[in-house]
């Protein structure tokens, strides 16, 4: 196909075939021509597409001489950049490819489309592995009473099981109103408002932070609870985790529904066979040892004793909730779902919730019936124990261990959840100027690189606070992840009500007694703290408890964060103005050179600077006047031998207190209120060592005045460097002259 514009004949162009394909009677083509290691020429029409995949990614290249190309408009292409020159810069290359592997392409940004049963894998195990901490969270706090307390987990676990119902009959609407993906900033904000979506905003980062540091605690002690040997390694096992998870998303891990669905259906299926078991040996053969009660702890070991009534039955209502965290998750993820996304998402929210519910039912009920109770440590775990008392433990009962193993898989695969929706948030928030642009930033591997690190750092450094203790976190969880539930449900009751289209009073009604319940208990976990006077941190054995108290602190103070970051960007964005001409012509250079000495470095600079400008004024800063006028009388003798020295200004200014940068500015402002209309521009010579410990070795004037001219509006600063001979000759302006030469 041709196309004839002007009269001119278009360079012929063809579609790129697969790498090592040749046509039949076709000799391979010809390898593109390149410019630099970095770069490859392409046309500027040059086309890339393919989002799913199968497509084919096509890119159009012109058959011609490259230097004809470069007389005319060009569009390059960077190439992945060959090796550093330096033995640094390469060894760093090394570990970073070891680490985080090769960089990728924007093209190889592909998703795979998710069918509901790798849907149900990847996007619900933060859901569904809450079964490992969720029950033993509402015992630990009814256990303060007694044991005989303990009894009364059933009820609260079968209240928090008609919660979620409710919750997921919310989502399902948020699921088909939102099929591109229902987060609860992006409802909050588009139908409530900014403030309303950020408080949503900051409450899902911080249920992100803790969903890492609560589900590698969990997924460590899954382990020592089957290894006690590994008991004292809590803290070193989970920050090993986390540097694990971390390395592994920065390389671009994708999200794999095959290799994901493994260890959430071992899970699952472990689970629920523990829990068939177990209610077949318990309520149908009846035997002793499946009716046994464990001896009971001293309940002093679990600190302060409290009275049971209404207050601690909510306390603990609280903390059981922790069990919903991640049941939003599918209503994000509505995007990576085959066709039709919102009825698969739907669909696939109902299974999640059946079988998380069937779950928590199912291990509170074992747990109820043969009195188990909480360590004071957390270890080994309420499940450990269940699976014990059910199939047994040692070598010859396997079947313990696997569902241990299935336990920390999950729960490692539930933190790394939250690796894919917190730089996604952060890289929103960026976008819309309420964090830095730097979380916007894709890295090498196409992953949000400083969203992720950021994680990282945020769960390791609560991981460590807390000593790896799962139920001193917990506390935590249910604050933040119950007002991000409340914001999304209420922003959907204003969206129905906005819209008033059929049955909007129905599903307003539904969403409404959603953000209602969601409410409650946002304000109970809140509530029972603050009222409790619990203090920040309190101690009973090795263990530490903190309120969840922190996070209601912490919302209002990363919300104020947000508009602070959010002001600065719009008074930039306001405030920015060119502080030089933008017509070329328009232009009119003032340029200054300072100079230590007439040397050649010095006439170097002033050579480039007499290059880009008529007007060039050389200053020279000096305490001793003797100095002074021996630079003087040796300008004027180099001047007979380089005569563009003879349209250089010299001024000299002496400095009795031994001041460079003062006096240089003072002069740099006077000129700029003699002549306001002229762009100044400093030109500085600037020496740079062979090695980076050189640096030490000298004063860095040039660097001094760089940062002091940064913060002036309205002043250019261009540097020439010079470097240390390094066995040849160079003779070009910034480089040092060759040995033996006047300098």
């Amino acid at each position: 196909m041709s196309d004839r514009r002007n009269g001119d004949q278009p360079p012929r162009r063809e579609r790129a075939a697969p790498v090592g394909y040749t046509p039949p009677g076709h000799a391979p083509p010809p390898a593109r021509p390149r410019l630099r290691p970095d770069l490859e020429l392409t046309d500027a029409g040059a086309i890339q597409r393919g989002t799913h995949p199968g497509d084919r990614y096509v890119r159009l290249v012109a058959r011609h001489d490259v230097r004809a190309r470069l007389r005319r408009d060009e569009a390059l292409t960077a190439r992945e950049l060959e090796p550093p020159k330096t033995s640094a810069g390469r060894a760093w290359r090394v570990v970073k490819r070891a680490l985080i592997g090769r960089p990728l392409a924007s093209s190889q940004a592909i998703h795979e489309r998710l069918t509901r049963v790798k849907a149900l894998a990847v996007l619900s195990s933060d859901a569904l592995s809450s079964v490992a901490y969720g029950p033993e969270a509402a015992l630990a706090v009814l256990v303060l009473a007694g044991p005989a307390a303990t009894r009364l987990d059933l009820p609260i676990i079968v209240a928090i099981a008609a919660l979620l119902a409710i919750v997921t009959v919310s989502y399902r609407q948020t699921i088909f109103a939102y099929p591109s993906g229902g987060g609860s900033y992006i409802v909050a904000s588009d139908n409530l408002g900014e403030l309303p979506g950020l408080t949503a905003a900051a409450a899902l980062l911080i249920d992100y932070v803790l969903t890492v540091a609560v589900s590698v605690s969990a997924g460590v002690l899954a382990l020592t609870s089957a290894l006690p040997a590994l008991s004292p390694y809590l803290v070193p096992l989970g920050l090993l985790c986390i540097l694990l998870i971390m390395l592994g998303n920065l390389r671009g891990i994708r999200e794999s529904g095959t290799i994901f669905a493994a260890p959430t259906y071992l899970f699952i299926g472990s689970i629920l066979l523990v829990v068939a078991v177990g209610l077949v040996r318990a309520f149908v053969l009846r035997d002793t040892a499946a009716t046994g009660v464990r001896p009971a702890f001293d309940p002093r070991a679990y600190g302060p004793p409290e009275a049971l009534g209404a207050f601690l039955l909510l306390k603990a209502f609280a903390s059981g909730c922790s069990a919903m965290t991640g049941v939003e998750a599918i209503s994000n993820g509505v995007p990576a779902l085959k066709p039709p996304e919102s009825r698969n998402g739907a669909t696939t929210m109902l299974w999640m919730s059946g079988i998380l519910g069937a779950m928590l039912l199912g291990v509170t009920a074992l747990s109820h019936q043969y009195g188990l109770l909480p360590y004071p440590s957390g270890n080994p775990t309420v499940l450990s124990q269940l699976t014990e008392q059910i199939v047994g433990r040692g070598w010859f009962h396997p079947f313990y261990y696997v569902v241990q193993a299935a336990t920390l898989l999950v729960l490692v695969l539930a933190a790394n959840t939250s690796y894919a929706d917190f730089p996604r948030l952060a890289s929103i928030l960026a976008r819309d100027r309420f964090v830095p642009r730097q979380f916007a930033f894709r890295g090498d591997h196409l992953a949000f690189t400083v969203g992720i690190v950021a994680l990282s750092v945020c769960a390791a450094i609560l991981l460590a606070a807390f000593k790896g203790d799962t139920s001193a976190l917990i506390p935590l969880y249910a604050v933040g992840v119950f007002v991000s539930f409340t914001m999304s449900q209420s922003g959907m009751v204003a969206r129905w009500w906005r819209q008033r289209g059929p049955g909007w009073r129905a599903k307003a009604a539904v969403n409404g007694v959603g953000a209602v319940a969601t409410a409650l208990v946002a304000l109970i976990a809140g509530a029972t703290k603050l009222i409790s006077g619990e203090p920040l941190f309190r101690a009973f054995g090795h263990n530490v408890h903190a309120g969840s108290w922190i996070v209601i602190v912490l919302i209002p103070l990363l919300i104020a964060l947000f508009l602070a970051i959010h002001r600065h960007y719009a008074r930039a964005a306001q405030e920015l103005a060119a502080e030089t001409p933008v017509d070329p012509d328009a232009i009119r250079h003032t340029v200054i050179v300072p100079i230590a000495a007439l040397n050649r470095v010095a006439l170097q600079t002033l050579a480039y600077a007499r290059s880009i400008a008529p007007a060039v004024t050389a200053v020279h800063v000096d305490e001793d006047p003797a100095a002074i006028a021996a630079l003087r009388e040796a300008w004027r003798r180099r001047a007979e031998r380089a005569p563009f020295l003879r349209d250089v200004r010299l001024v000299t200014i002496e400095s009795p207190y031994r001041e460079l940068t003062g006096p240089l500015l003072a002069y740099i402002d006077e000129l700029d209120r003699r002549d306001p209309a002229d762009t100044l521009t400093v030109v500085l010579p600037e020496f740079v060592p062979a090695h980076w410990w050189e640096q030490l070795l000298h004063n860095q004037t040039a660097l001094r005045l760089k940062a002091a001219l940064l913060f002036r509006p309205g002043t250019v600063v261009t540097s020439v460097p010079y470097h240390l001979e390094r066995g040849q000759a160079r003779g070009t302006a910034g480089v040092a002259p060759r040995a033996g030469a006047e300098r």
